[in-house]
């Protein structure tokens, strides 16, 4: 029964509503959606685009990165939007759902490049994932916002990303395990947009189960219910936010790195050790201590905090790419290598939404004014960069070394080239990764943050 009741707890001596299991659950799997698109895009769009739908590897690499700086510009001004936004349902939870279907539909079309001539084809390209990028971020923005709308409690919060790093992650294994396989079974471009109608039918259902079962507690700050807060003033105090700024940092860095892993790996084990099949595999062992560290978290969290947690495991992380560096083509080594790697996956798969979601508390303590949808947004627009940055790299790269897509055999530039997407770049990644979490040290003044705020609005 427990789980079925909205629950209040204290925080530093303040009463804070937070939801019950059941609505946590229901938040976890509307974003089992939105992450399958996420990762079926970044996984494969690049390699769909050079070897299936035979654009250029260099023509892909600055798609990649052209759309995410769009990409990152509609990051902005949908968090404004999210803001601004008044209705019976709330700010972030209409988006939801007049959002799912559109999503689930452009999923589809991303993954079904027609043949119509290499100029045709790029246009196209261009064309359905510049429309991809507008309806996703009309969706993951207001998704991500919702969780701060959701509790203010921390250790409500921590759950509440704990379920959502769970459907996360079980959407990133499905992806990543299953797509290549069933794509390859059907074949050819047939067997892609399968898979993505598949994805596309998931959203829509995911989508409007997490708009029916959720509910927005959170209310605004007393400054911000007197007027709107105008962009310029907003995105002047977010720049001023220091804690927003290190986590929209650690966004690029790491969503670079996580595109790097996963979209580079399947020209990996094609190419370096000779089986696309053992992408599969080490896609399943990169979640291994993801996998794990749910069983701990939310015990570990409230022991010693989601900062400190992450901090450890992106160290640990760093010595992935050093054990693969020991012997490039043993796929033992690989996948040993993999599975360290992985560690430094868990700060973003369990607390990176929590966190960004704790700096707009610092922001509205800070600042007096509350915009939680912008800072979503904005740090949004890092992970957007970062993906795009790597799918970027990924491209250019490759194009540098000679690489020809679907060709048997690569060039000794080009296998170069997939090594280093692989092993060399994601370790300098993971160092500036731990870098950042060290810097970030919000977590011993929130407490304190969440009192003062709740006097003032006592007021």
């Amino acid at each position: 029964m427990l789980a079925e009741k909205q629950q209040v707890t204290q925080s530093s001596h303040v009463q804070v509503e937070r939801p019950g299991h059941k609505e946590m659950l229901n938040y976890g799997l509307g974003f089992f959606g939105v992450i399958l698109t996420w990762t079926l895009v970044g996984t494969f769009l690049t390699f769909y685009y050079t070897d299936v739908a035979g654009i250029s590897a260099g023509v892909v690499g600055t798609l990649m990165l052209v759309a995410r700086l769009f990409d990152g510009v509609t990051d902005i001004g949908m968090g404004t939007l999210v803001d601004r936004t008044k209705s019976k349902h709330g700010k972030a939870r209409p988006w939801i759902l007049w959002m799912g279907i559109p999503l689930g539909v452009v999923t589809l079309l991303l993954f079904s490049v027609p043949d119509i001539g290499e100029g045709g084809k790029i246009v196209y390209a261009y064309v359905t994932y510049i429309l991809l990028i507008l309806v996703y971020t009309a969706m993951s923005i207001p998704y991500k916002t919702l969780l701060g709308y959701m509790t203010q409690e921390p250790q409500g919060r921590s759950v509440l990303n704990i379920y959502t790093g769970i459907f996360t992650m079980l959407a990133t294994l499905v992806i990543t395990i299953l797509a290549q396989p069933v794509a390859s079974a059907i074949g050819g471009k047939t067997g892609w947009a399968v898979v993505a109608g598949v994805s596309g039918a998931t959203i829509i259902l995911t989508s409007y189960l997490a708009f029916r079962s959720t509910k927005e507690r959170v209310g605004q700050s007393t400054a911000a219910k007197k007027d709107n807060v105008e962009l310029k003033v907003g995105l002047k105090a977010l720049f001023m936010n220091k804690y927003w700024l290190i986590m929209t940092l650690y966004c690029v860095v790491t969503y670079t790195l996580n595109a790097l892993v996963t979209g580079a790996g399947l020209y990996y084990t094609t190419y370096i050790l000779g089986n696309a099949a053992y992408f599969s595999i080490a896609s399943l062992l990169l979640f291994v201590p993801s996998m794990i560290g749910f069983f701990f978290a939310a015990k570990l969290t409230d022991n010693f905090g989601k900062r400190n947690i992450a901090l450890v495991v992106s160290v640990i992380g760093i010595f992935g790419p050093i054990i693969k560096l020991i012997d490039p083509t043993s796929l033992p080594i690989f996948l040993t290598g993999t599975v360290i790697q992985g560690f430094g996956l868990v700060p973003t798969i369990m607390f990176i939404y929590a966190m960004i979601n704790d700096t707009a508390e610092y922001g509205e303590w800070k600042f007096g004014f509350r915009t939680q949808g912008l800072v979503n947004s904005a740090a949004s627009f890092g992970m957007k960069v970062g993906a795009g940055l790597g799918g970027a790299l990924i491209g250019w790269l490759l194009a540098f070394g000679g690489y020809v897509g679907a060709a048997a055999e690569q060039t000794a530039s080009a296998t170069t080239m997939i090594i280093a997407l692989n092993i060399y770049l994601p370790l300098g990644l993971a160092v500036f990764q731990a870098i950042l979490m060290w810097m970030y040290k919000l977590d011993k003044q929130y407490p304190q943050i969440l009192k003062e705020l709740h006097e003032r609005k006592m007021r």
